[in-house]
């Protein structure tokens, strides 16, 4: 299989990823972006209908005859619309003409990914700080950000990672800290099952990789 990044993208847009280093990219193939929305929705719904068939499932039943089709379109235009390089978020800077310098941060940002290894869900929450310096961005776009790189097959490590070097590369500033802590139901719901575990990842870069006690008043201020 070639996991090479791709080389071509949706008119407009930018390869995905190819602004982060090799060892945070998504492993994607280079005919990535080959087939439309519509192609591919029909492709998996066909594949998930032969699943649900090898499963012994009746697609003649009312409930069950639309399932492939709604699934198909979740994974496409949902769960995995961060694979596609036209949903990455623009983000505007704003002069900082408040001369605002403290640290800023967003908590709780509502996280929904998936586990790569078994294509089950990891549900939790992004808490993202910077420190401004010339330019500031609006606030939703923060939550765009985390939301653009969740919503692909995941994990934990590398979204962590990714979305801290978004932010520095978006906001021109090496101080930048994110947090993740999440549940995974390939823990919760097979394997071990257990439901009482949580995952905590963490990336400081910049000020905040160097100063002890902002990264303690980071913490304090997420309630860690």
């Amino acid at each position: 299989m070639d996991n090479s990044v791709p080389t071509s993208a949706p008119e407009g847009t930018l390869p995905v990823d190819t602004h982060l280093s090799a060892d945070l990219r998504t492993p994607l193939r280079s005919d990535a972006f080959e087939l439309t929305e519509d192609e591919k929705i029909a492709g998996i719904t066909e594949h998930f209908r032969e699943i649900m068939q090898l499963l012994g499932l009746d697609l003649t039943d009312d409930s069950l005859a639309g399932t492939p089709r709604r699934v198909a379109k979740m994974y496409v235009q949902e769960w995995f619309r961060g694979l596609s390089p036209e949903h990455r978020p623009e983000v505007r800077l704003f002069d900082n003409r408040y001369q605002y310098q403290q640290m800023l941060v967003e908590r709780d940002i509502t996280l929904f990914s998936c586990c790569e290894h078994h294509f089950v869900p990891i549900i939790g929450k992004a808490h993202v700080a910077y420190l401004p310096g010339e330019h500031v961005v609006g606030l939703s776009k923060l939550n765009r950000v985390v939301q653009y790189y969740a919503r692909r097959p995941q994990v934990q490590e590398r979204l962590t990672r990714q979305i801290a070097e978004e932010l520095k590369q978006t906001l021109h500033t090496d101080n930048v800290a994110v947090l993740i802590e999440a549940d995974h139901l390939c823990v919760m719901s097979r394997g071990v099952n257990d439901t009482s575990s949580s995952t905590i990842t963490a990336e400081y870069s910049g000020i905040f990789e160097q100063d002890a006690a902002l990264r303690a008043e980071f913490l304090r201020m997420i309630g860690k």
